[in-house]
């Protein structure tokens, strides 16, 4: 299979978005730092447990380590809500990921970049952080930053997946912006619920020995989640891409 295979037979049938994913090199990031947490934007934390090990340093092989290996891979993500492809061969820091929102018939290709990776002790000594964020692009239907992060508390052994939003709607049309008003923000809150939920689904099932998925990838080509199949009639569904002003 060559490189346009995994996105026409896995992601989206018969549509080529590898060029999409190509394109967004081209495309800067829609917001600057100055208005991230200014009037009119949604400030969102939503903190997941996802069990515990041994106090301490985090253990090899442990939750905390498979965690940050999923997260980096965006294995977590929920895919009746967002899928993804990027290349492997990027670094994490700068690598621009294509997402496809998912509603009803509805699909959304949109442009994110990596543009923070944190590796770090909090400032109390007791937190153990690695994590990313990413920034969208132009012609996201948001505008924003979201933040993944695995924190694991050395005193308890308790490990938690944290996700970091700021973010609000980019220049939609009317009947974008009128469907939004709807549905985009209770499926934001979804997507943060699901997420947490499928991480901590594979975080217990590595805990009890079954081995985390690995990336599906066609040559330097990642889907993500793994596992996902398009449906039967996905050729119905109808496709936007870049959406947002």
């Amino acid at each position: 299979m060559n490189s346009r295979g995994i996105v026409h037979t896995r992601l989206l049938t018969r549509r080529d978005h590898v060029a999409a994913l190509d394109r967004l090199v081209e495309r800067p990031v829609n917001f600057s730092v100055d208005e991230l947490g200014g009037s009119g934007w949604h400030h969102d934390e939503v903190r997941h447990d996802l069990g515990r090990e041994g106090p301490g340093e985090p253990e090899p092989g442990g939750r905390w380590e498979t965690a940050c290996r999923l997260v980096r891979d965006y294995e977590f993500a929920a895919p009746e809500i967002i899928r993804a492809v990027y290349r492997r061969s990027a670094p994490l820091l700068g690598r621009d990921m294509l997402l496809e929102g998912r509603f009803l018939c509805l699909r959304f290709l949109m442009g994110v970049r990596v543009t923070e990776v944190v590796d770090t002790v909090g400032s109390d000594g007791d937190e153990r952080v690695w994590g990313w964020a990413y920034d969208t692009l132009q012609g996201h239907l948001e505008r924003g930053r979201m933040i993944y992060e695995v924190v694991k508390h050395r005193t308890t052994g308790r490990v938690e997946f944290v996700l970091r939003g700021r973010s609000q709607p980019a220049d939609l049309g009317l009947v974008l912006r009128l469907g939004w008003s709807v549905f985009g923000r209770r499926t934001q809150l979804r997507f943060y619920r699901r997420c947490g939920e499928q991480l901590a689904r594979l975080v217990a099932q590595a805990a009890a020995g079954s081995p985390p998925p690995e990336p599906r990838r066609d040559g330097d080509l990642v889907l993500a989640p793994s596992g996902v199949r398009p449906h039967p009639l996905e050729f119905l569904a109808a496709t936007r891409n870049e959406p947002g002003g």
